[in-house]
């Protein structure tokens, strides 16, 4: 996971500043964690061990939360424990064993929480997998982490399973939650949830002392739980993290940001993911707050106002889609309410983002802020569910800055960090009142950040993993002999210290004739429009820079309507003319900016198309993270390519898709290619 910050126009003083012989150092903060017990920190060093001690200290206390069938249905930390106490019992009765893999695949759901933790308990080792992985991406991890047990949400992921059980010979048992579907599957090796447990709670009538016996035998240097990376490059890799790792991150990130047992989360991305992890399960269990499970992926938002979270993490494509939708509401609002909206938001930009940070801010701003408040930007934060947050992150890649700057100045505090998961998330953050829109903040609590003499960005930290699974040699080249952490990201400090991250460091080239080519810079900088969802630029050793642009259907698709343009497909829309000049304009802003920077005028884009179809993870385009996938996508579309560095104004495609019940069809196009005109660069 990675956030890709922007280069400014003094890019160039900089970066002779501090890529320095030896390269520049940043410490992180200095940091005890907090004692969470009698016995101190180190007594909890696993997260069983953290579960036990909730379930007496918070005991009443919500713990977890799920809606089913439209009602919230709240776990404590005490019935927390006794489900997760039955869970591992059973497990045990059915085999699992020290050691053991277990693969957990679902949406998030208690039972898939509990279940990480069940194994936990029994020394053995949770390996959650993307839920909307095909098969046979599922297959590779299933396989490569040797898997004996699987729970498992529902029948469709019960499918995939057997689908490829004959090609992972070690997976024994599967366990469902959900059993719509499931009357006639009379496989033995299959088995209910419930029943498990019940199964589990006689196990321990009969071993009273067995629980509890397992739970003392862990400690901090056990493997915690392997989380496989996205494999933008090529295969995924599994990242092997200890319980130290995991704990000691996520106590000096929850006592620098203050989180308390009072803390509200909606768990509602992948729970593969290393910030769902980090997120909905250890800072939950270090801080004791309560984590909420949203109704389905369709309801996050509905969910989201109903619960009110006072703490939030989302990509920034979530943000942008949030700040869409608001648009798109605004362009449909009377003529009265337009008015307003602009106005009081105009009060937001110039003032809010310094109320936030306590700043000083003339009395006529702030008196016109406070009517603000109750007029535009209380209804506004309660309408998206951001009434009670009082923190939110954004990672994984780079924010517009408008966008931030929008929702800072509603009083939202949402900051930046950037990470990876070999890191458990932090690596930087951005301290209150310190918020950059263009930077990824300061070195996270313990954790030391450097600039190498290539430019890379290499730090260390309590949270570097142990190793990557059966794979010495990727473990090698990631880490230094003495003990740093090689990111893969070229990147530079800024006066203040605050870490700047321009690309990765082996997607950064060159334009025919010495300019320095950062795709992911300018695909950011393409995204930052709403009509742009995804845009793939390529560059290196070419004269000039072309790209690949997806629309965003909504943002486009209602722009059409309110300009009466009809349309039956995302294919029909992207091809319109009108929808054509839209981008132009875009692309035409984006070279604009580019223009002003002396390293980067030379890169700006004369030739771009737009996409006949969205980039997809089911067509190998996007990992499920929804990175893309460069390389894969320059072979896959050469024939675009080609055409984008000739002559041609146009270009005849024919594509193999994926639909969603997992049958291929082709989708043919005739792709019309734009030219754009450069602007001027700065006088040197």
């Amino acid at each position: 996971m990675q956030l890709f910050g922007g280069v400014n126009d003094n890019g160039r003083r900089q970066v002779r500043r501090f890529f320095g012989r030896t390269g520049l150092t940043r410490r992180g903060h200095e940091h005890q964690p907090r004692s969470t017990s009698p016995g101190g920190a180190s007594e909890l060093d696993t997260l069983p061990k953290l579960l036990l001690d909730n379930s007496k200290r918070l005991a009443d206390r919500p713990a977890i939360r799920e809606k089913d069938y439209g009602i919230w249905q709240t776990s404590t930390w005490r019935q927390v424990l006794d489900e997760v106490r039955a869970l591992a019992c059973g497990l045990a009765d059915l085999g699992l064993e020290r050691g053991d893999k277990l693969a957990v695949i679902g949406d998030n759901r208690p039972q898939l929480y509990w279940s990480m933790v069940a194994a936990q308990c029994l020394g053995a080792v949770p390996v959650p997998c993307y839920q909307d992985s095909v098969a046979k991406e599922m297959r590779f991890v299933i396989a490569h982490s040797e898997a004996r047990f699987a729970v498992v949400e529902d029948q469709e992921q019960v499918d995939k399973l057997l689908e490829i059980k004959e090609d992972c010979p070690k997976l024994r048992e599967i366990v469902y939650g959900d059993a719509r579907g499931m009357r006639n599957y009379t496989q033995p090796f299959l088995h209910r949830f419930a029943d498990l447990q019940e199964r589990g709670r006689r196990f321990d009538a009969e071993n009273p002392d067995f629980f509890l016996a397992e739970i003392a035998k862990g400690t901090g240097d056990d493997i915690a739980i392997i989380l496989y990376t996205s494999g933008t490059t090529g295969q995924p890799k599994g990242v092997v993290l200890s319980f130290d790792n995991v704990l000691v991150t996520a106590r000096n990130a929850a006592e620098y940001e203050r989180l308390t047992e009072n803390e509200e989360e909606l768990a509602y991305l992948p729970m593969a993911w290393v910030g769902d992890y980090v997120y909905s399960v250890a800072q939950s269990y270090t801080s004791g707050f309560c984590v909420s499970c949203p109704e389905s992926g369709a309801t996050v938002m509905n969910d989201l106002r109903e619960i009110g979270p006072t703490y939030f993490f989302a990509p920034p494509r979530i943000f942008e889609n949030i700040l869409t939708t608001v648009m798109i509401r605004i362009e449909d609002a009377s003529w009265l309410k337009r008015n307003m909206f602009e106005y009081f938001m105009a009060v937001a930009k110039r003032a809010g983002a310094d109320i936030l940070d306590g700043r000083r801010v003339p009395l006529l701003d702030r008196l016109l802020y406070g009517i603000g408040s109750v007029l535009v930007y209380g209804p506004l934060k309660n309408t998206l569910g951001f009434s009670r947050i009082r923190l939110a992150y954004t990672a994984g890649e780079a924010i517009g800055s408008d966008i931030f700057d929008f929702y800072r100045s509603l009083g939202i505090n949402l900051k930046q960090l950037y990470g990876q998961t070999e890191a458990v998330v932090y690596v930087t953050v951005q301290p209150d009142g310190e918020v950059k829109p263009d930077t990824v903040g300061v070195p996270a609590p313990g954790v030391e950040v450097r600039i190498s003499d290539a430019g890379e960005v290499m730090y260390k930290s309590p949270g570097v993993f142990q190793h990557y699974y059966k794979n010495p040699e990727a473990t090698a080249a990631a880490k230094t002999e003495d003990g740093w952490m090689r990111t893969g990201d070229a990147g530079f400090f800024d006066q203040d210290g605050h870490l700047k991250i321009i690309d990765r460091a082996k997607d950064v080239g060159r334009i025919n004739g010495g300019t320095m080519f950062a795709p992911k810079y300018i695909e950011n900088k393409l995204k930052f429009f709403p009509y742009i969802k995804e845009a793939v630029a390529f560059g290196d050793k070419r004269d000039y820079t072309a790209a690949f642009i997806n629309i965003d259907l909504g943002a486009v698709g209602n722009w059409a309507e309110r300009h009466h343009l009809a349309y039956a497909s995302y294919q029909e829309l992207a091809a319109k003319k009108e929808v054509y000049d839209l981008i132009h304009g875009c692309v035409e802003q984006v070279n604009r900016g580019l223009a002003k920077d002396p390293q980067l005028a030379g890169s700006q884009i004369k030739r771009y198309l737009i996409l006949h179809k969205e980039l997809d993870a089911d067509d190998g385009e996007l990992t499920r993270t929804r990175k893309v996938r460069r390389g894969f996508i320059a072979e896959k579309y050469t024939v675009l390519i080609d055409a984008l560095y000739g002559d041609a104004d146009h270009c005849e495609v024919e594509t193999q898709v994926t639909f969603e019940d997992g049958s291929t069809g082709t989708v043919k196009g005739d792709l019309k290619i734009g030219d754009v005109g450069v602007s001027p660069a700065p006088a040197a």
